[in-house]
């Protein structure tokens, strides 16, 4: 039974592309994903889902892909760290990274960037202490936080503040009836 299992193929979305998987169903996702589809950005760090080094997002969903067997992302949705950059351009959370010095090493950094940005993307408050807490799976060893929390809080404001832009309405929209309104 277990031999079947692994001749069947797993099918996977992974980064918005559906991918098929061959192999022990039983391997860890974060293996998968940097053996099996290249794709390196998420990083071993303990291997016993600590560190936050290795998240991904599952179903939008932070997760240690280091704890995650491959058979259950099957059907699922998988986000790496390379699918916030959009044609090369740097997504607004990187980009506030960039700005604030939030990144060091560069281990962390992806598994980080993955948490932060689910918490931009389900509309999460720019309360530096809420961003501190939704982020304390994740260790960094070099920045001291600081930095991270203040490129979050800078990608949570601006993410609000173009929300509001684009939710303007028209000017005719605050004018009165003709006649007087009556």
């Amino acid at each position: 039974m277990a031999r079947e299992a692994c001749d069947k193929a797993l099918v996977i979305t992974v980064n918005g592309r559906r991918r098929a998987y061959k192999g022990p169903p039983f391997k860890r996702l974060l293996d998968v994903l940097r053996e099996d589809f290249g794709l390196t950005g998420a990083k071993e760090g303990c291997g016993e889902g600590e560190c936050g080094a290795c998240t991904v997002l599952l179903d939008h969903a932070p997760v240690a892909s280091c704890l995650v067997p491959a058979s259950q992302a099957e059907g699922r949705r998988v986000d790496t760290v390379e699918s916030l950059a959009r044609s090369k351009a740097l997504s607004p959370l990187q980009k506030s990274f960039m700005e604030e010095a939030a990144s060091q090493c560069g281990i962390c950094t992806p598994g980080i960037l993955l948490t932060a940005w689910s918490w931009v993307k389900s509309g999460g408050s720019a309360d530096p202490q809420a961003i501190r807490e939704y982020l304390s799976g994740n260790l960094c060893r070099c920045t001291g936080y600081q930095s991270i929390v203040d490129a979050v809080v800078k990608t949570v404001r601006r993410s609000k503040k173009e929300s509001l832009i684009r939710r303007q309405v028209s000017p005719h929209d605050y004018l009165p009836p003709r006649g007087g309104g009556k």
